[in-house]
Order: C-alpha cells, then sequence, then structure tokens
C-alpha cells in the first residue's frame, strides 16, 4: 500500500472567509460543509481537496507548509490573484523557472510559477 496525499489543510479563524477566495482562485466548489470545517472540491482531475479548519489561534508566522502551482502567464495570475485578495509577499528565479510568492488572506503563503524555457546549466 502505497501513502498519497489527499488533502492540504489551512487553519483560520474564519473558514467561509478563505473559502470563498480559494474556490474562486482555484476555480473549484465547497465540496463539504461542516461549518468549523470546510472542504474544497479538488481542483482538477488529479487534484487535492483543500481544506479549511477553524482553530481559535493559528500558527503565527511563515507557514511551515505551502504549494506551489505553475501557470502559463504567472504574471496575468498574479494579477487576479491579487484582485481576488491575495498579497504579493517577493519573486524568485532560478534556471528555468520563475515564480511569485503570495500570501492569502489570512496570510497563508503558496507560490505561483512558471517556467522560462531555458534549462539548468
Amino acid at each position: 500500500m502505497t501513502f498519497s496525499i489527499g488533502m492540504i489543510t489551512l487553519d483560520t479563524t474564519d473558514p467561509r472567509r478563505l473559502a470563498d477566495f480559494w474556490t474562486e482562485a482555484l476555480g473549484t466548489s465547497v465540496q463539504h460543509d461542516w461549518g468549523e470545517f470546510l472542504v474544497l472540491a479538488p481542483a482538477g482531475e488529479n487534484g487535492v481537496q483543500l481544506g479549511l479548519q477553524r482553530v481559535e489561534d493559528p500558527t503565527p508566522g511563515k507557514n511551515r507548509v505551502h504549494f506551489d502551482g505553475h501557470v502559463e502567464d504567472r504574471a496575468a495570475e498574479v494579477a487576479r490573484l491579487v484582485a481576488l485578495g491575495a498579497t504579493e509577499v517577493g519573486e524568485h528565479t532560478v534556471p528555468g523557472l520563475t515564480w511569485t510568492v503570495l500570501a492569502d488572506p489570512d496570510g497563508n503563503q503558496f507560490c505561483v510559477g512558471q517556467p522560462d524555457g531555458t534549462e539548468e546549466p
């Protein structure tokens, strides 16, 4: 038997507010709503579920786990996500990939990357 990741869960004081952001950002919907815990349907055929769990005190500082999304037009996607309520944190480049670090309305960081067509030397 192999282990596979079926869901990534974010702690938040307001699951519904984050659900509004992430359903629009990912083009998905709320699959289960238990009030204190919401589960978003996987985005795409091979996507994983995103859980939004109400907690009294979310962990302060940078989250230790984040996810990376890859797109064809990073600038346009970053602009779209910022318009939805994300905050741009930074930008990084390595040979073959440029990515932008964003934070959702609760401060959970995630990355949006775009391959640049070059290969690592």
